[in-house]
Parts: C-alpha cells; structure tokens; sequence
C-alpha cells in the first residue's frame, strides 16, 4: 500500500518512502553477513566480537565502561557481558569496577586482546571497503555518515523522547 492516511492508522509510505525505507532495510539486512563472512574466514570473530575489540582499541588507556561499549559496538549490554566473558576466557579483555563510580563496570583490552584487533583489522577494513566505500562516492559517504548519526540513538535519549539532534 502507498500514499493516504489510513482511518486508524499512520499515513502509508509515499513512493519515495517506500523506496528510502526498503533500501535501508535491505542493507541492514545484508552488510552484517557480508562485513561477518570475512572475519569469522580469517580471525575466528563474530562482527560484533570484532566492533567491540576495536572500539576497546581506540578508547583511551584502551579501557571503557561497559554501558558505552555496548552503545559503540551496536549490542545490549547482555550481549556485550557474554562476549566479555568468552574475551576474559581468552585473555583479550580484563573487568573491573569504575574506580570513579562503583556502579559502573570498566572493561580494559589486554596485550593479546590488542594483537588480536590489529591482526583481524585489515581483513575488516577490506570487506568495508569492498561492500560499501568503493561503491559510493565521497559526498554519498559524507550524507550516509550524516544520516546514520540522526538515526542511531542512545537508549538513554529514546526513553527521553529525543533524539541526537535533541528532538
């Protein structure tokens, strides 16, 4: 169904809508698969193993509480609290309550959690390359950044009603 409000009901997609929405969720639905395909050939990691290895690597001190490390890595904190537990297994990552506030759990990537990002970065970066950069330009890259941010929301600020852009 396109166009009109329904008596009950939002307003059905326009075309254009429908065209923006489908294309989004097409790709929401392919790229984990295909940026996953490599990793998992390659460094034995899951997408979302990779995005949180790589977020710890960038933090400062290469240490992060777990709340926003979830944010980063796109999972719930449940998620992210088994893959510590597997990381933890493995000597990738260490936990440990923020010692600036209790309540909060800090997680720190060791030396082998570190040479395992930096081995499994290139095969991640060639898969972004090969499924998304290389096929759009530098203006589509710069608006698909600026679109992403307006549609990635913190949990904090949906409960809130609002948005990044505070609305």
């Amino acid at each position: 169904m396109t166009s009109g409000a329904g008596a009950d009901g939002p307003p059905w997609l326009t075309p254009e809508e429908k065209e923006a929405w489908t294309g989004l969720v097409s790709l929401i639905l392919l790229l984990p698969g295909r940026l996953e395909a490599p990793l998992q050939a390659d460094a034995g990691l899951t997408l979302f193993e990779y995005l949180v290895l790589s977020q710890l690597s960038e933090a400062p001190g290469h240490r992060i509480r777990m709340s926003e490390l979830a944010y980063l890595a796109n999972g719930s904190l449940s998620r992210l609290s088994n893959v510590a537990k597997r990381f933890e297994q493995r000597g990738w990552l260490t936990r440990a309550p923020d010692p600036e506030d209790g309540r909060f759990t800090v997680a720190s990537l060791t030396e082998a959690g570190y040479a395992t990002v930096v081995a499994a970065a290139p095969t991640h970066v060639r898969a972004v390359r090969d499924v998304v950069l290389d096929h759009v330009s530098a203006a589509d890259g710069r608006a698909l950044a600026r679109v992403a941010a307006k549609l990635r929301v913190r949990p904090t600020d949906l409960a809130r009603g609002r948005s990044d852009d505070g609305g």
